[in-house]
Formats: structure tokens, sequence, C-alpha cells
């Protein structure tokens, strides 16, 4: 009996450290490293299926309507106390994690999710305007690209649909400031944008390929998407608009409703390791939250304009705070508008 008992142990162990099941992540598109997943399959024999979404909305409102079969989420920095009042995500347990000691001390104690409570990060980066310099050989560091479009890039600009980004970025370029509910200035948001729109020729994702086959000219844009478009086409820069730019920071959360909460755990550990979280980034090609990730990151990485903040252009950018709803009914209002 004794001898039963220990070989059942030990399989519960190796079951343990090779676990067979199943995980459902629910990510941004184009946006979860294929030799990360791989790496972590074969390490655990768990098998990951991703679906993808465009938007924070998108995610919430899918994750909010239930029975989603998600285990995983990654929401924005200013999307995760939503979640979190709406009871959408499990507290973590952080004695299942050791690896949790491998987060950047810079991204432990954050605004959005104190002590990461509830989500360890996956990459961070800006929201600025991409720009082909064919088309358009001026200043690349103002919103203006898509708010006032110069002559030469009417017609050519697209402005991804996510609406956080967009109405920060012209909040600030009106001189407001983050969730503001001042009406004098989101009247001036509105007219801006609505004016701005007939010059657009299009609101759309997919701005990576098509900034590299030369399909969009400007375009309100992430960094990493950037860098992925200027390794394509050299003619690509990337923007900081001086009036203002949002930081952001993606983390992943362990849905309440999840069905395979093991293997979360697992996929949770594995990604906060330097090696693996680096393979995120060099897929991505935006900054994570892993101390020592960088020794194993492409060398592109290190010196790359889109990822590393000109300093004239840092003081520029914020992380955009959780609006109360009050001031997100506005902007939803304003954006309800502009996307019809």
């Amino acid at each position: 009996m004794k001898t039963l008992l220990l070989a059942g142990t030990a399989l519960v162990a190796a079951t343990v450290a090779h676990a067979q099941g199943q995980l459902n992540l629910y990510n941004w598109g184009n946006y979860t490293s294929p030799e990360m997943i791989e790496a972590f399959t074969a390490e655990t024999g768990i098998t990951v299926t991703i679906t993808d979404y465009d938007s924070n909305t998108t995610a919430l409102a899918k994750v909010e309507a239930g029975g989603s079969g998600f285990d995983l989420v990654v929401p924005t920095a200013n999307y995760v106390p939503i979640f979190v009042e709406k009871g959408l995500l499990q507290e973590l347990d952080h004695s299942r994690l050791s690896n949790i000691g491998n987060i950047d001390p810079r991204w432990m104690d954050v605004d959005w999710d104190p002590g990461r409570a509830y989500t360890i990060p996956w990459q961070w980066g800006t929201t600025g305007v991409a720009v082909n310099t064919t088309a358009y050989s001026g200043d690349v560091n103002t919103s203006d690209i898509f708010l006032r479009p110069p002559e030469e890039l009417v017609g050519l600009v697209n402005v991804v649909p996510e609406m956080s980004d967009v109405i920060a970025m012209t909040i600030f370029n009106v001189g407001g400031e983050a969730c503001t509910e001042d009406l004098t200035v989101l009247r001036e948001v509105r007219d801006l944008l609505m004016s701005a729109k007939p010059s657009w020729i299009s609101m759309d994702y997919g701005t990576t390929d098509k900034l590299s086959s030369n399909d969009l000219m400007a375009t309100v844009n992430w960094n990493g998407s950037t860098m992925r478009a200027r390794i394509n086409n050299p003619d690509v820069v990337y923007g900081y608009p001086v009036e203002g730019y949002p930081l952001w920071m993606d983390s992943v959360g362990l849905l309440a409703d999840a069905q395979n909460v093991d293997e979360a755990y697992l996929f949770l550990d594995f990604i906060m390791r330097p090696e693996n979280a680096a393979m995120i980034s060099n897929f991505a090609r935006y900054a994570n939250g892993i101390t020592g990730s960088e020794a194993f990151m492409d060398e592109v990485m290190q010196t790359a304009p889109e990822i590393v903040v000109p300093e004239e252009f840092a003081a520029a950018g914020q992380f955009l705070p959780t609006c109360p709803q009050s001031a997100t009914d506005l902007y939803t209002a304003i954006w309800t508008e502009l996307v019809k």
C-alpha cells in the first residue's frame, strides 16, 4: 500500500510538472508570439487556443456577456479597473506564481492594479502617428497629422478605431486634460474630429501590413506595429505628438469564470521568465515589464526609435486614467457620431 501511495504521489507531481490540458487566451490580434506559444506547449503539453479582438471595448463586451469560454484576457491599463469592478477577473494567488519577483518594480505597484492583485504585465508602449516619408516629409511629431492633415496626406490617412486613444489624443491637441468633462473642450474635440474625417481614407486596424505595402501613407498607430512596418518599409517613421500622446500597458488577467485555472497559472508563470517575455517582445516589437528580458531581445529592439522615446518628447506621454462613467458616456456619444 505504501508503495502504491508513493507511486500515486509521483504521478501527481509529474502531472503538475507536465500538465495535459487546454488554455483559451483572448488577446489583441497579431500580438501573441507563435514561438512563445510553441515553447509553452512543448514544456507543458498544454494546447493554447488564441482568439483575437480588435479593441478594449470589444473584449469587455464579449467577456461581460458571459459564457465566453476564455481563461485569460489582456486589457489595457485603463480598462483593468473596469474589469475588476465588474467582477470579471479573479484575484491572483501569488503563491502559485514562482516568477512574480521577475516583474520590474516599476510595473509592480501600478495605479491600475496595485500590487498586481489581478494582472501581470504583457507589453507596454505608446500611441502616436506613423507616416510614410515618400508622401510627406514635414514634421511628424504632431497629432495634426490626422486631425488637420497636411495637403499631401489628405485622403491617405487611417485612424485606428480605438476610442480611448483617439479621443485622448484629440483632447490633448486642443489643450484639454484626460477624462475632461468640460463641454466647451468636448465640443471642440467633436468638431475637430468631424471636420478631419473627410480627409481620412479609413478607420481600420491591420496597419502593420498596410504601412508595409504603401497602402497607407499615415495613421494613428502603436509604436511596435510601426516598428514592424518600418523593418519591412524603411520609408515609415513614427511620430510622438508634442501636444500629448498615450502611454499604455496591456496586462494579462485570469477571468472569473475561467475553466482552465491550473493551465492559466502555468502560462502566467511561464511568460514571467525573461527569455519567454523576450519572445513576446521580439514578435510584436513592444517592451515588456519583466526584469532581465532585454538580454534575450533582438538587438534592433535596443535602439529602435519606436521603442526608445526621444528625450524631447518623453514628457508629452502619459498613462490614461480610468475615466468616470460620466466622462466615458460623453466620449462614447462623440465616437458614435464619428463612426457612423
